[in-house]
């Protein structure tokens, strides 16, 4: 480990520490090599797993049982490398930290330069900027896809990834009030969008 005044590098996680009034603050930046590649079949258990995962909490998704790799085949294999990729998210160490999908928006031809981006962090590496390099990533790869509209589909109380998409230029483009029952409560959902290439 090394350390100065305010910063500590430890296991490659680069640790601002602020002290203010007895507190001290840590915030964390992925400093680590990520790597990006499609998926292949025997990811998907992995996938699918990282997915239930978010489930009890209630803030991600709308599914409310966890779902089964089966379920997800036709999900699978509706993704393609060229147009509409489902890529995984490794470390140095080819672990799998996440991974990243992108679907049609709504189906119809008109719209086949738009397309839905999904993000899902395993709940070990959450909070460290991968979401965050995984987005940018995947924006980057936007003109190559032939995408030139990004949109997220989040619930409104899901503050955390709202502020992930804010930070890098995504703007509220539609609010649906009240559209998903999780456990007798009602959520909204945000439709955020951003212009990522001419």
């Amino acid at each position: 480990m090394f350390r100065s005044n305010n910063i500590v590098i430890d296991g490659g996680e680069v640790v601002f520490e602020l002290k203010l009034n007895s507190f001290r603050v840590r915030r964390l930046f992925c400093s680590m090599k990520l790597n990006f590649r499609d998926a292949h079949l025997n990811d998907l258990p992995g996938i699918v797993s990282i997915y239930n995962a978010t489930i009890p909490g209630r803030m991600v998704t709308a599914d409310l049982e966890p779902v089964s790799v089966k379920s997800r085949m036709d999900w699978f294999y509706e993704h393609t490398p060229e147009r509409r990729p489902l890529w995984v998210i490794e470390d140095d160490q080819s672990e799998m930290l996440g991974w990243v999908s992108f679907q049609d928006f709504y189906g119809r031809i008109a719209y086949i330069a738009t397309a839905e981006i999904s993000i899902y962090i395993d709940a070990a590496h959450q909070r460290k900027g991968i979401g965050k390099q995984a987005l940018q990533y995947a924006m980057d790869q936007c003109a190559g896809l032939q995408i030139k509209t990004l949109l997220g589909f989040i619930f409104a109380h899901n503050e955390p990834s709202l502020q992930l998409f804010y930070q890098l230029g995504f703007e509220d483009w539609a609010m649906l009030p009240n559209i998903a029952n999780l456990d007798g409560i009602e959520r909204s959902l945000k439709i955020v969008g951003k212009r990522v290439s001419d």
